[in-house]
């Protein structure tokens, strides 16, 4: 193998392998905003059930009804 195929070899593997890392950063970044999404959704979710659950606490700390 001559000098210049071995060149022309790297080049070709060279631009394989960043076309290759430009992929993965796409999904890579699409993937942190799914994740970023999650995160929010997540927290959002918490504080919907820590607001439930104070909602029924609020009902069990009531008095019973006088038919007791």
């Amino acid at each position: 193998m001559s000098l210049e195929e071995r060149v022309t070899e790297l080049e070709s593997r060279l631009a394989f392998q960043d076309d290759a890392i430009e992929a993965m950063n796409d999904v890579l970044v699409t993937q942190q905003r799914v994740v970023e999404r999650l995160q929010l959704q997540m927290a959002a979710l918490l504080k919907r059930q820590e607001e439930m659950v104070g909602q029924f606490e609020s009902f069990e700390e009531e008095a019973p009804p006088p038919h007791y």
